[in-house]
């Protein structure tokens, strides 16, 4: 009897593992054909080489839990998250692996600001290595007509008869001077340009790849020659490496076709470390394709800051602008927290209209953005009067928000479930889930949870992405004793005066207060009417709610 994939232990992939499949499937990772076994995996971190002695920049490795019957001579089932069957991978090897080293050797740090630091430590202690059998790619099913795989765009170029091809490796959205930059980089070469955006994991707070290829697909349809340049989409997770993350993004076009990679100032540098240094040099990059690119075969075009000539009306080099002569530029933090945040229009000059009304529709400022108010305190602050009188306040500025009270909430969400700090732990992560999602969909939604436990606190915050507003009721005990007409400390301190604790917050369990909460408020000092001002205050000051008259 033929064995089925139920037979098979089974192992889902996460985001990078299901990219690193898809291009080990296609031919992406020429000339890796799985993951990587020890042998590979050792020189590569320590020398960019396979063990064959073939230039290979970063580890292409699949983690495994070891303990889970994963061993030499099994066959695991390689699975995305919704239990489709991807692959079999059978097992060769499993083989324990030295976490620092890895960081310090593909990563030149071990600092987890880095993100693929951070991902490693999250791993498990050992990499699965073997035969890979694909049965299919991960689905997707967006943006299809665009997905063309490597043999794909190798086909398309020489239907084009371009002798040579230079890519333009993104995962930002394209504004004016990409568009110059990139025209410019395929008059360089002599060639046509692939436009190869990332959709894949990117760096962390990354515009969602949906938005880009929008802003990609405007832009080169109306505004690029046809038949100079093509738009594909790669599925690849980035490591944010910087110089070795050059070699790979070369490497990986190559394998497309092209001929030619535009390398920037500081290409795939994750940022700044823990230190506030640069992780990488502005031009490692640039010197280790110098280095190593006619090993790989591609030539680099080095990525020159394009500025703005408002007196011209024309872009430049920054290197070629002669001296005394007026430029403007805006950065990418300026278009965010300038621009789209505060719902100021793009200036054309900047950004084609297409382009600037994709990112205004999908980055509403942030008066028309999602929001979640949390109040947390004790029991009796005066979290929930606060809350409803906050919800007719916010009306008033044409916000209109749903409540989540603690005791509706343990009747419908959380029914069933009791007082241990488990259960309080589950009950706030329900919460703080449903909170984020009617956040995360532009809705306003105000909770009124006792949430004792900063760490739980801290998750819904995350859940939110960052539109989260906490409200702190600190209330002395001995007010909100004073308020509790259920008698709920009453009970909780008889019980624990017959040495039957019941894990009441504020009696005989901790409550953890926020260390920076957006509002503070001690409720036996100010009125209620008072709260709802100061926290009306401090949404006006974040640009959640605009003035009076300002709309």
């Amino acid at each position: 009897m033929r064995a089925t994939a139920q037979d098979f232990p089974s192992l889902t992939l996460d985001e990078r593992g299901l990219c690193d499949l898809e291009l080990l499937a296609t031919g992406g990772f020429s000339p890796l054909t799985g993951f990587m076994g020890k042998a590979d995996y050792e020189r590569v971190v320590s020398e960019m080489r396979l063990a064959d002695g073939t230039l290979w920049p970063l580890p292409v490795t699949l983690p495994v839990d070891a303990s889970q019957g994963i061993a030499e001579g099994t066959t695991l089932a390689l699975r995305d998250v919704y239990g489709n069957l991807l692959a079999f991978l059978h097992v060769e090897e499993v083989y324990a692996y030295d976490k620092e080293a890895e960081a310090k050797g593909a990563f030149g740090t071990t600092d987890a600001k880095h993100p693929s630091v951070a991902y490693l430590n999250k791993q498990p202690g050992h990499y699965a290595a073997g035969k890979l059998e694909v049965i299919r790619v991960p689905p997707h099913y967006d943006f299809v007509e665009l997905r063309k795989t490597p043999a794909e765009v190798r086909a398309l170029f020489a239907e084009k008869g371009w002798p040579k091809v230079v890519a333009f490796q993104t995962r930002n959205p394209l504004h004016r001077a990409h568009e110059e930059l990139t025209k410019r980089a395929a008059e360089q070469v002599g060639g046509g340009l692939l436009i190869h955006p990332v959709v894949g994991v990117t760096k962390p707070g990354d515009v969602d790849h949906f938005t880009r290829v929008r802003c990609y697909r405007a832009l080169v349809d109306d505004h690029y020659d046809n038949d100079s340049v093509v738009l594909s989409l790669l599925p690849l997770a980035m490591r944010m490496a910087g110089p070795r993350e050059a070699l790979f993004h070369a490497i990986i076009r190559r394998n497309f076709g092209c001929t030619h990679l535009i390398v920037g100032r500081d290409h795939a540098g994750p940022g700044n470390d823990s230190s506030g240094k640069p992780f990488y040099g502005p031009y490692d990059a640039q010197q280790t394709m110098q280095q190593y690119g006619d090993e790989i075969g591609m030539g680099m075009v080095d990525f020159k800051l394009m500025v703005y000539l408002p007196d011209e009306d024309r872009y430049c080099a920054v290197d070629e602008v002669p001296e005394g002569t007026k430029t403007a530029n805006i950065s990418g933090t300026q278009v965010r927290d300038d621009y789209l945040a505060k719902g100021v229009p793009l200036p054309e000059w900047f950004s084609r209209p297409a382009v600037a009304e994709i990112l205004r529709d999908t980055n509403p400022p942030k008066f028309n953005q999602g929001l979640t108010i949390w109040f947390t305190g004790l029991s009796g602050s005066g979290k929930s009067t606060i809350a409803h009188a906050l919800t007719e306040r916010l009306a008033e500025y044409g916000r209109n928000a749903s409540m989540l009270d603690g005791d509706e909430i343990r009747t419908h969400l959380s029914k069933g479930l009791g007082f241990s700090k488990e259960d309080r732990d589950t009950n706030i992560r329900r919460v703080g889930y449903v909170a984020g999602l009617v956040a995360q969909h532009g809705g306003t939604i105000l909770c009124s949870v006792i949430s004792p436990y900063r760490e739980t606190r801290d998750e819904a915050r995350k859940s939110s992405k960052g539109n989260f507003v906490e409200v702190f009721c600190d209330t002395p005990l001995d007010v909100c004793e004073a308020r509790d007409v259920k008698g709920l400390y009453a009970k909780a301190r008889n019980a624990v005066a017959q040495g039957k604790p019941m894990g009441f917050t504020g009696v005989d369990d901790p409550y953890e207060a926020p260390l920076n909460p957006e509002v503070t408020l001690d409720t036996s000092k100010l009125s209620v009417a008072e709260c709802a001002d100061a926290i009306i205050e401090k949404l006006l000051e974040l640009g959640y709610i605009l003035p009076h008259g300002h709309r």
